[in-house]
């Protein structure tokens, strides 16, 4: 996880943006924070309302209760506020953008690593398939060097549906789990990893050729 994109002062100053847009109670505030930085950063509530209570005191910000919620708006003073430090908003955005930038970059980190090892391993596979054949040249019947490789062969095909499989599962899991949870899923993750999975097949096709 990396550190908090808000430095000193940030949080407050954006916490007036979001109500800017709209108002909203604290769970609303805590959810956006964390769908505009990617997931990196979910502050708590202990973070959020006593912030809250200083915009209030301040004249920022007023509550109103709604049912069992607490609804935040914005005063005029606080718009003020928004209009007066918006040059200082672009440069908290852009550091938002960077956060969700750097979830794609993790990612392609990710993939890049796992095809090294895969294409590697497919290497050494091959390799020894063909050092197989050129030892033993074989029978296509009988219970000879041909009928082990194909044996050989449907382990193999066996480990590599498992594998495939418990890759599906996962990511897909854990794609539902993030967005399940409020987090933003930029087209730039989704990219990659549409990438990855083209590359991945290329290699499996190459290899098999080869």
């Amino acid at each position: 996880m990396m550190a908090p994109v808000f430095s000193h002062g940030d949080l407050r100053l954006y916490l007036l943006r979001l109500l800017d847009e709209a108002p909203r109670h604290g769970y609303d505030l805590m959810q956006a924070l964390s769908d505009r930085t990617g997931g990196t950063y979910t502050p708590s509530a202990g973070t959020i309302y006593p912030r809250l209570a200083k915009l209030e005191e301040e004249g920022l910000v007023t509550k109103t209760v709604d049912g069992r919620k607490t609804v935040y708006d914005i005063t005029d003073a606080g718009r003020a506020e928004v209009a007066a430090r918006a040059h200082e908003l672009e440069g908290i955005e852009a550091g938002l953008a960077d956060s969700v930038r750097l979830i794609a970059d993790e990612v392609r980190g990710s993939v890049r690593e796992a095809m090294k090892s895969l294409r590697a391993d497919l290497a050494a596979a091959a390799q020894a398939d063909r050092s197989a054949q050129k030892a033993s040249p074989s029978a296509t019947t009988g219970n000879g060097p041909a009928t082990d490789a194909r044996v050989a062969s449907r382990e193999q095909l066996r480990r590599a549906d498992a594998a495939v499989s418990e890759f599906r599962a996962t990511v897909r899991a854990d794609l539902r789990t993030h967005v399940a949870r409020g987090g933003d899923l930029p087209a730039s993750v989704v990219d990659a990893l549409v990438t990855a999975l083209d590359e991945a097949q290329r290699t499996v096709t190459s290899s098999l050729r080869g």
